[in-house]
C-alpha cells in the first residue's frame, strides 16, 4: 500500500498493511542539534529548515524512520492578503523589540525567546480600523487560490500548473490535505485574545462581522480550490483557540457564530467527496469538540499528551466511530532510552485497537530529543503495528 492509501484506510476504519509512522515536523533547534552531533550535515540541515513537506524535511523523516509529515497541505491564501508590512517599532533598553507583523499586531520580540511572542498592541482597535484596513485584505480573488502552494515529500510546487496536476492525481502515492482557513483563530491573531473578547460585548455587530467574512473567503477559496477538479484527501482547519484550561472563547457562542460556518465548509467537501475534515488546535479542546464534531469535523490533530493529559480513549468511548483522531504520541519518551520508546509503543497499542486512530508526535520534535531514540522508535512502532 502507498502512505495515501494506508492513512485513509486507518482514518476509515478499513484494513491496511501496516500503520503508517507520521510526525509533523522538527524545531530548527533540533536540526541544529542533530547537525552538531553529526547525524546531519551542514547541507541536509538547511534543506530541513525549509519546513513542513519539503524535500529537505522529508529526506531526514525518512532517515529517522518517519513514512511522512501528516502538516503536508495545500494551502489557499485564506487570511490577509496583501499583509501588512512587518518592521520593528522600537528597541528597548533591554534588547527587546516592539515588530508590526504582517497582522497587524505588535509584538514584542527578543532574540533568546523560544516561544510565541508576546502581542502587546494591535492595529484592528475599532469599525473605522476594520473597514479601512483589514476588509479590503479580506476579499476573494481567484488568485487567492493559484498563488497556494502545494506542499509534498517530493518537492514545494506552485499550484498552476504542477500543484494542480499532482493535486488531480489519482495515483499519487503521498497524501495530501487541502487547508480549509481558520475561522476564529486567525481572528484571534489579529485581534488578541483580550481585545477580542472584549468586542464581542463592546461591538457585537462588528464581532459578527469579523466571523462571517472570514467564514465567507474560506469558503469561497474551498470552493474555488475544489471546482479546479484537485482531489485532495482530508479537509484541514487551523485554530489553536484552547489553552490548558480550556477555550479562548464561550463554547456557546462558538457554537452559535462559528459553527455554521464550519458546517458550510464540511458540507462543501463532502459534496466533492471528502469524508474527512480535520483540525488542528492546542490547548484542552473538550469543550469545543463535540460543536467540531456535530458541524463536520470529525478528526482531531494534534492530541495533546503534555501538559493538558488528553486522551483520545474516552473521547472515542463518548462520541464514537465517528471521531478519528491523528497524534497522542507523547514526544518527550524521545528524550529518554529505548525503554522509554518501548513503554511508549505498549501505552499506545490498545488506543489503535480502538481504530481510527493514528498516532503521531504532538507538534514538532524539540531539542532534547535524540537522534537514536526517535530513529528506534520508528523502527519498533513499525514491526509492532503490522496488518491491521
Amino acid at each position: 500500500m502507498t502512505n495515501r492509501e494506508r492513512l485513509l484506510a486507518v482514518l476509515n476504519f478499513q484494513p491496511y498493511d501496516r500503520l503508517p509512522c507520521v510526525h509533523f515536523g522538527f524545531l530548527h533547534r533540533t536540526i541544529e542539534r542533530w547537525r552538531d552531533e553529526g547525524h546531519l550535515t551542514a547541507d541536509e540541515a538547511q534543506a530541513a529548515f525549509a519546513g513542513d513537506g519539503s524535500p529537505g524535511e522529508e529526506h531526514v523523516a525518512h532517515r529517522l524512520g518517519f513514512d511522512f509529515n501528516y502538516h503536508t497541505h495545500y494551502a489557499p491564501l485564506t487570511r490577509l492578503d496583501p499583509w501588512f508590512p512587518s518592521r520593528v517599532l522600537e528597541v528597548l533598553p533591554d534588547g527587546k523589540r516592539k515588530v508590526l507583523t504582517g497582522l497587524g499586531t505588535v509584538e514584542l520580540n527578543s532574540d533568546d525567546n523560544q516561544s510565541i511572542p508576546a502581542v502587546i498592541d494591535t492595529l484592528l482597535k475599532d469599525r473605522a480600523a476594520w473597514e479601512e484596513q483589514y476588509l479590503p485584505k479580506l476579499q476573494f480573488s481567484p488568485s487567492r487560490v493559484t498563488r497556494g502552494v502545494v506542499s509534498t515529500g517530493q518537492a514545494r510546487l506552485a499550484f498552476e500548473p504542477e500543484g494542480r496536476q499532482y493535486l488531480s492525481d489519482p495515483d499519487r502515492a503521498e497524501p495530501c490535505l487541502l487547508h480549509c482557513g481558520t475561522l476564529y483563530g486567525g481572528l484571534r491573531d489579529m485581534v488578541g485574545v483580550e481585545e477580542l473578547s472584549y468586542l464581542m460585548v463592546d461591538d457585537p455587530g462588528l464581532f459578527d462581522e469579523l466571523i462571517d467574512v472570514t467564514g465567507e473567503l474560506s469558503y469561497q477559496c474551498v470552493q474555488a480550490a475544489l471546482e479546479t477538479g484537485i482531489t485532495p484527501d482530508i479537509g484541514h482547519f487551523w485554530e489553536d483557540i484552547c489553552f490548558k484550561n480550556g477555550p479562548l472563547i464561550n463554547p456557546r457562542v462558538f457554537r452559535a457564530k462559528v459553527g455554521p460556518h464550519y458546517a458550510r465548509i464540511t458540507a462543501l467537501l463532502r459534496q466533492h467527496g471528502i469524508n474527512l475534515c480535520s483540525l488542528d488546535s492546542d490547548g484542552k479542546i473538550d469543550e469545543l469538540l463535540p460543536i467540531w464534531l456535530e458541524n463536520g469535523v470529525n478528526v482531531m490533530f494534534p492530541i495533546e499528551v503534555g501538559t493538558w493529559e488528553a486522551d483520545f480513549t474516552p473521547w472515542r468511548h463518548q462520541y464514537g466511530r465517528e471521531l478519528r483522531g491523528v497524534g497522542g504520541l507523547d514526544k518527550r519518551i524521545f528524550q529518554g532510552d529505548y525503554a522509554t520508546a518501548d513503554a511508549e509503543i505498549e501505552r499506545l497499542k490498545p488506543i489503535v485497537e480502538l481504530g481510527g486512530y493514528l498516532p503521531c508526535p504532538d507538534h514538532r520534535l524539540p531539542q532534547d530529543n535524540r537522534w537514536e531514540t526517535v530513529q528506534y522508535f520508528c523502527d519498533r512502532f513499525k514491526a509492532t503495528f503490522g496488518p491491521g
